[in-house]
């Protein structure tokens, strides 16, 4: 009796072209976009340090000396000189670098934990909470203690270093662990964590609805975007965090100034938001929004450019041969 024929092999399983499923290229490992969104932060650190340096002066005046971004930009240049502008630069890079890293680095793995285990797919809520995991990882981990130490450096004026309290970065960070113990490193944790938080989901979740709309690119697909789309979509990712989280901001800088010993103002981030309402007004509560508005997004454009290169040449040599 004759065998009968064996069945034909399956077929192999189609290609996702997002790369993000079944037989589709390979994802680009979370190291990759940590390194990415490290160099991009070198870059963004110092282009825009000088408004960096306004928006805290003028969150921080509360006699009214200065009468806006310029008058501020050139009162500080005039009295401090030009160098002044560029106070706080080390740890401001230092922190971006770090931030950037970590922000790329562990909203890659936690999307990878909320993909979807049968098309591979993150769904909008995932990538929601993916950005705000990032951004309070990276607001207990690197922002905070940095930021501390770049407002106070950034508070102080005068020309004359000797006349300054603090005298550098590690100096002005061994004098607040001295006087005010470790934790004073992380003064205004909580409303930084409520501000680096919302800002990343919002900013994870646009930057990928910009990508898809704007240039019909999906992550992971291959494609990769030229310079200039990437700065598009950055920008506008950049510009819905500040308006929303303002308030923390303001609330973040006052706190990490006034440090946790001595005239202790405001005693905590609730407290803070309701005295700075009843004697200031609710507007206050946005003081240094434009000069955000002019440092965030322009400072997202220049990382996601830089950032989306890195990946870009990555997927280029190394995903694509692996694919074929």
């Amino acid at each position: 009796m004759a065998s009968s024929p064996s069945p034909p092999p399956p077929p192999p399983p189609a290609e996702d072209p997002r790369g993000t499923g079944g037989g589709g290229r390979p994802p680009i490992p979370p190291y990759v976009k940590a390194a990415a969104g490290s160099l991009g932060g070198v870059m963004e650190a110092c282009c825009l340090q000088p408004i960096d340096v306004v928006k805290t002066r003028l969150q921080l005046d509360r006699a009214g000396a200065y009468r806006g971004i310029a008058h501020c930009g050139a009162t500080v240049a005039r009295a401090e000189g030009v160098p002044a502008l560029w106070k706080g630069l080390t740890p401001f890079a230092t922190h971006l670098t770090l931030k950037y890293a970590l922000r790329l680095g562990s909203n890659a793995v936690l999307q990878s934990a909320f993909k979807d285990p049968t098309t591979g797919k993150v769904s909008a809520q995932g990538r929601l909470a993916s950005g705000f995991g990032a951004g309070v990882l990276e607001a207990l981990v690197i922002v905070t203690p940095f930021e501390v130490v770049k407002i106070r450096l950034q508070q102080q004026k005068g020309l004359s270093t000797d006349l300054l309290k603090y005298k550098g970065p590690i100096h002005c960070a061994k004098t607040i662990v001295r006087e005010e113990g470790i934790f004073g490193l992380w003064s205004g944790a909580s409303p930084t964590v409520m501000r680096n938080g919302t800002n990343q989901a919002a900013m994870f979740t646009a930057k990928n609805m910009f990508d898809i709309v704007l240039w019909k690119k999906h992550e992971g697909d291959g494609k990769v975007l030229l310079p200039w789309q990437s700065m598009v979509s950055g920008f506008l990712a950049g510009t819905a965090g500040p308006v929303c989280t303002g308030p923390f901001d303001v609330v973040k800088t006052r706190l990490m100034a006034q440090g946790r010993t001595g005239d202790i103002k405001y005693k905590g981030m609730f407290h803070a938001i309701r005295t700075i309402h009843s004697e200031e007004g609710l507007r206050a509560l946005w003081r240094g929004l434009l000069p955000r508005l002019m440092r965030i997004p322009p400072g997202q454009a220049i990382m996601w450019t830089v950032a989306d290169q890195v990946m870009g040449f990555y997927e280029r040599t190394y995903v694509q041969s692996a694919s074929v």
